[in-house]
């Protein structure tokens, strides 16, 4: 099996891990088989990729989309090293507010499954940290809502020690979770849990 499949604490954000073989040119592995992900809970249909370039200290996000503009994101990074991190923000979830997070490195080759209906964000651990990724849904700026990446009442850990990072203007002032727009309800047993009413 070219996958080894991991639940996070959060159960619907899954933690991919790619069989990479080695030899003397380099290596090679696999990063996306749609039957094996289909069969992990993963939707099959993904119809836009994304790349950010980030140095060491940058923080992107809390992002989602409103449904039914909803993101599914699949990521995994290209250089360097990032955290990611997915905040469940389904109204009625046990892990409602709660947050869990993966290290992305190059050279791990891990890949993130952060499903709709979670607010995403990424700190870069090195310079020149590049990060890719497929999202379920296109980007649709009347759905674009955000969090603020340091909301107490989340609590986020953000790994690397930084004391001042790099923040984006239009970051900085995104509402807190308990005032931020959301419409989606968690309902068990489905594969991404979520969706909107």
């Amino acid at each position: 099996m070219p996958f080894q499949i991991a639940k996070l604490d959060i159960p619907d954000v899954l933690l991919i891990t790619p069989t990479r073989f080695d030899d003397d040119r380099g290596f090679f592995m696999e990063t996306y088989k749609k039957s094996e992900f289909v069969k992990a809970g993963i939707p099959g249909e993904f119809c836009q990729d994304n790349c950010s370039l980030s140095q060491r200290g940058v923080i992107r996000g809390l992002h989602y989309q409103l449904a039914p503009a909803a993101q599914g994101k699949l990521l995994r990074a290209l250089s360097g090293s990032l955290y990611e991190v997915a905040v469940d923000i389904r109204k009625g979830s046990p892990s409602f507010g709660k947050w869990t997070g993966a290290l992305l490195s190059r050279d791990k080759g891990s890949i993130l499954w952060i499903p709709p209906g979670f607010a995403a964000g990424v700190v870069a651990l090195e310079d020149h940290s590049e990060l890719a990724y497929k999202t379920t849904a296109e980007y649709s700026k009347p759905h674009e809502r955000g969090i603020l990446w340091n909301d107490p009442e989340i609590g986020i850990r953000w790994p690397g020690g930084f004391t001042n990072p790099i923040v984006s203007d239009k970051d900085r002032v995104h509402p807190r979770l308990r005032d931020a727009e959301t419409n989606f309800v968690y309902h068990p047993g489905r594969p991404s849990a979520s969706d909107s009413g």
